[in-house]
């Protein structure tokens, strides 16, 4: 069985599109041999800046022949029915046969398709790859008719076998397959033949060129922590860039330089922005002092000089850059230290939403919330409403204009500058967290009340002028904002009613439909967690569902309850006994629910069931006071014996209509008081 090598060589690749391009064509070669009958035991796809490979191993040599049988209409059906039935055949009428089909004559094709070699299969397939392949930008050069990311240079087919290597016959706007590559731009020695995807590799690797991504970026990370520590630095992880910069290299070469002292005492944020952003530098930090004292660039060449002239060069940019970063820093402090009254004012004239005010009119609103929910969050009100006030000053900073994924973080330095306390920058700082399902939580309780303050005015503001989520569509990322309230509440503990909350948010909101959504967010985090969502729906359906830490306890304890074999049993005979109290209900027209006189049992069973009932009462009632649901359930648990008991020996519809009342009315003291901890009826089973 044969293998196949496949090289698409090309201009650059941007970085970002690399890999899913590698994988893209993996997924639409192999899909596409497939489907014209070829199979295959094992696909390996890779990415350098100008190359897309896929090799494949053991590949059949040809197709299967294939006979399909496909049923028409009927003889006497409409002649355009039967013109469509053969324009999809790709038949005439004479290839067709008629068969008898029940009361009618139907007709049938028969399509019959030989088998075909794989190295035609390959050709068609790769030329339906190439020329319909899914890139997000793509673009057109000469006077061919191809789009590729960028202009296609050269196309590498191969199959081999025992035999040895040969060509796939292929042309693609000009360009013919054949056996050649060429490795590195600068540092490879022209086009050379390959035979197999293991010369393939060897021969590149020669020509300098690593073909796997994550070995090139593990290599980049490796002589990046060597060099650093070799200083007496550390390198500072970001993947996200590493796997950036292993595209953009065919062979890595980490080289180290250091930062001028003129520029040491910016933010060490501001550092690694600015040279992440503009450079693609990685950041080397000294772990005594926490400064950024370093970087380490990646050069895609080896040099005679050791890189020297390419550090000199890169050194030279980076000083005009960390200038531009110098000067934005010292003309913000100016603002700063005056207290950022010019950035609040600016804010005057900046549009948060069109249906809602300004950015300046949204700081007044969250300051009022901040100060209504810091008594719920333990923080003092009036420095909520101050940090509340500067949080989003930095907005009009130029360090923010120029770098906005500072905001926030900067916020806490010129708060820091203007001399205000520090749970006032710290909450600058956090007052956007937690943004994503993975960030941390705030903890600081003045932080966790503008946090707060600021998620809940964007979800009253947006739900009380018609800006809801739809579908798929978040425009305003409000499923974001619900989960992030979720996460402080519920990571910090805090009690109180979300509806009182909404209601100090935006006026005209309908506290109810965005309790509502809140739930819907609140079951997908919970499930997330592995609580059956069952158990989260008879939480829900109990009073003081809008306390999410009290919701969330109680679920908990449910759920806990619900995996022990007690739960499941004493849950069983319930809804045995709800059922039999629903049905009498309904047939009598009357609730029983005025008391089981004990004087009327009969029989030990029921009688047992009588004392059952008050010892649960008596533990359950300051359990739920308390709200510890666990022992709640566990006093619960404890009616499963006597339920159990009672069902089999005792007929509920006694013919004496007196019993019958009172066990009718036993039956409502059952779904009592384990309605009290948690609507049982929503649990499944």
């Amino acid at each position: 069985m044969p293998d196949l090598l496949i090289e698409l060589f090309s201009e650059e690749i941007p970085a970002r599109m690399q890999g899913k391009a590698a994988a893209d064509l993996k997924r639409i070669v192999t899909d596409g041999l497939v489907e014209a009958g070829l199979t295959y035991a094992s696909a390996g796809a890779f990415s350098t800046p100008r190359r897309l490979v896929l090799s494949v191993e053991g590949l059949s040599g040809e197709s299967k022949p294939v006979r399909e049988e496909r049923k028409g209409p009927r003889a006497d059906a409409p002649a355009a029915a039967l013109e469509g039935f053969l324009r999809s055949t790709g038949l005439t009428k004479d290839q067709l046969e008629l068969r008898d089909d029940k009361k009618a004559q139907v007709y049938f094709a028969v399509i019959e398709k030989p088998g075909r070699k794989a190295d035609d299969i390959v050709a068609e397939v790769l030329e339906g790859a190439v020329r319909n392949f899914p890139w997000p930008k793509s673009m057109r050069w000469g006077n061919g008719s191809l789009r590729w990311v960028r202009p296609l240079q050269s196309i590498l087919c191969l199959m081999v076998d025992e035999g040895g290597a040969t060509v796939v016959p292929l042309e693609i706007d000009g360009i013919t397959a054949g056996d050649t590559t060429e490795g590195h731009r600068f540092m490879g020695a022209g086009r050379f033949a390959v035979t197999s995807f293991e010369d393939y590799r060897a021969k590149l690797w020669r020509a300098k060129v690593m073909l796997d991504a994550e070995e090139r970026a593990a290599h980049i990370w490796q002589d990046a922590v060597n060099l650093a520590f070799a200083a007496g630095l550390e390198a500072v992880e970001d993947r996200g860039l590493l796997a950036e910069v292993a595209g953009l290299v065919e062979w890595p070469v980490p080289l180290m330089g250091r930062i001028g002292d003129d520029f040491l005492h910016l933010p060490p944020e501001v550092l690694q922005t600015s040279m992440k952003e503009h450079q693609k530098f990685f950041s080397v930090r000294n772990p005594k002092t926490g400064r950024i004292e370093g970087f380490i660039t990646v050069a895609n060449v080896e040099t005679a000089d050791q890189g020297a002239t390419i550090l000199k060069g890169n050194q030279k940019v980076l000083s005009a850059r960390l200038s531009d970063a110098r000067f934005f820093w010292e003309n913000d402090l100016r603002v700063a230290k005056a207290g950022m009254g010019d950035w609040l004012r600016g804010l005057e004239a900046v549009t948060f939403h069109n249906k809602l005010g300004s950015q300046a009119e949204r700081i007044g609103r969250i300051a009022a919330l901040a100060r209504g929910i810091a008594p719920l969050v333990g923080a003092d009100a009036d420095m909520a409403e101050q940090a509340a006030r500067v949080a989003k000053a930095d907005l009009r900073s130029s360090m923010v204009g120029e770098f906005p994924e500072l905001q926030g973080l900067m916020g806490m330095y010129y708060a820091r500058e203007a001399g205000l306390p520090e749970p006032v920058a710290l909450a600058a700082r956090d007052h956007y967290s937690p943004l994503g399902p993975t960030d941390d939580v705030p903890v600081e309780p003045v932080s966790v009340a503008v946090a707060l303050a600021d998620k809940i005015d964007t979800l009253t503001g947006f739900w009380a002028v018609d800006e809801k989520p739809t579908g798929s569509k978040d425009p305003f990322a409000l499923r974001r904002a619900a989960l992030g309230v979720i996460r402080l509440v519920l990571v910090n503990g805090v009690r109180g009613s979300l509806l009182s909350v909404f209601g100090k948010g935006y006026a005209g909101v309908d506290a109810a439909d965005l309790l509502a959504f809140f739930h819907d967010r609140l079951k997908v985090f919970l499930k997330d967690q592995g609580i059956r969502h069952d158990v989260i729906d008879a939480c829900l359906a109990m009073p003081g569902n809008d306390d999410l830490t009290l919701l969330v306890k109680r679920a908990q304890a449910l759920q806990s309850f619900m995996a022990s074999e007690d739960g499941t049993n004493l849950v069983q005979g319930f809804k045995r006994a709800n059922n039999i109290l629903a049905q009498a209900e309904a047939k009598d027209g009357v609730e029983y629910s005025f008391g089981a006189d004990p004087k009327f049992a009969e029989g030990d069973a029921e009688k047992a069931l009588f004392n059952a009932l008050d010892v649960a009462e008596q533990a359950i009632g300051p359990a739920m006071r308390s709200e510890d649901f666990a022992a709640a359930m566990g006093a619960m648990a404890q009616l499963r014996a006597p339920i159990d008991a009672f069902f089999t020996a005792v007929q509920v519809n006694s013919d004496n209509a007196i019993v019958r009342r009172n066990r009718l009315n036993l039956l409502h003291r059952i779904r009592a008081v384990c309605g009290g901890v948690a609507d049982l009826t929503r649990l499944d089973g």
